[in-house]
């Protein structure tokens, strides 16, 4: 298989999110490079991997992921000489964990109580 650019969109609203979509991509053969636009929510993954197998590996983890486009990769620029300093970007910093990641705990109490034992 060649190597190709596979762009999705995927919803991250947090570091644990984040994590796990990382994770999930990660681990399939074929991947050479994965890299997330917090911003703008885009998952990019270069490799020989079925764009399918990442929607789908993606969706297992709870999240929406959709193709936006699969093409050949773009070839690095050649770099600069005196290229000026440019400001940097401001961090998008997520938070920690988002309500859809927090599990809750459920507790189921028989007819007498907590406890069944007298």
């Amino acid at each position: 298989m060649s190597t190709k650019k596979t762009e999705l969109k995927v919803t991250i609203s947090c570091r644990k999110c984040k994590t796990e979509v990382l994770k999930a991509v990660a681990k399939l053969t074929g991947v050479d490079s994965v890299t997330v636009d917090v911003e703008k929510g885009i998952l990019t993954v270069v490799g020989s991997v079925d764009p399918v197998c990442i929607v789908t590996s993606i969706r297992k983890t709870g999240k929406y992921a959709e193709i936006i486009s699969v093409g050949p990769p773009k070839k690095p620029d050649p770099p600069k000489e005196k290229e000026k300093e440019k400001s940097p970007k401001p961090v998008c910093t997520l938070p920690a964990c988002c309500k859809q990641c927090k599990l809750v705990a459920v507790r189921y109490e028989t007819y007498y109580g907590p406890c069944s034992i007298l």
